[in-house]
């Protein structure tokens, strides 16, 4: 694994749709995130992109929703955020832990997608051994598409679950092969999984700042978070009364 001080191009706002059922499914998993404020340390959360051209048309809307989670997490305080992303043949780069949401939009607005084929399984890795130097408390993922041996994926996706750290798997688009990876790798790590489509993003964006805002600054922050904009928050909150 590289790091990467670089980073997608600039991006302009979409909306994007999410099915009602798996966001439920989503809020369900998202209570069991650990809060850093639980341990009064930071907490640590990978956020890993599919930078592949199958999402060159929609690139701009996902960095939109991506952005506006980096700032969600900058409010609630007390959550380092990594990004990672994979493109092209067997690129795959992370950045370093950043607090900072200008920084991140600023490593975001450098990447743009590139032809090649998925590395989800270089992502799982990452995680894990990330979280062997200090603990991660989540792994996000965004992509379209699965293109690796689906056993491997979920020998990965075991260790993440015995070590404690749920994978957020939202997939872009409806192919079926990567709805089945994505469920399973979820189910594995005692995570979540929810589908996106373009056109409705705002639903998608407000549960990425939800997940932001419960991880790094637990119940406070969600509490203040629902009623500033509500909706997905306030899902959640009702959750974990």
């Amino acid at each position: 694994m590289t790091k990467d001080r670089e980073t997608p191009a600039p991006t302009t706002k979409r909306d994007a749709q999410v099915t009602r059922p798996e966001v439920a499914a989503f809020l369900e998993r998202v209570r069991s995130l650990p809060p850093a404020t639980a341990s009064g340390q930071r907490g640590r959360l990978v956020f890993a992109l599919d930078a592949t051209m199958s999402r060159q048309p929609t690139w701009d809307s996902a960095c939109v929703l991506q952005a506006e989670m980096f700032r969600e997490a900058a409010a609630a305080g007390g959550l380092d955020i990594q990004l990672l992303y994979f493109r092209g043949l067997n690129e795959c780069r992370a950045s370093g832990w950043v607090s900072q949401s200008e920084k991140l939009a600023e490593l975001m607005s450098r990447i743009d997608c590139r032809g090649g084929h998925t590395q989800i399984g270089k992502v799982l890795s990452h995680a894990q051994n990330e979280s062997a130097k200090q603990k991660v408390q989540a792994l996000v993922f965004v992509g379209d598409a699965m293109e690796e041996p689906i056993d491997d994926l979920c020998a990965a996706a075991g260790k993440l679950g015995l070590l404690g750290i749920p994978v957020f798997m939202f997939q872009e688009g409806g192919d079926d092969v990567a709805e089945n990876a994505y469920r399973e790798i979820a189910r594995l790590t005692k995570g979540a999984y929810c589908r996106f489509d373009t056109g409705a993003a705002h639903e998608l964006g407000e549960l990425l700042r939800a997940v932001a805002a419960y991880a790094a600054g637990g119940m406070k922050a969600l509490k203040n978070l629902s009623g500033r904009q509500g909706s997905a928050a306030q899902k959640l909150l009702a959750q974990l009364r």
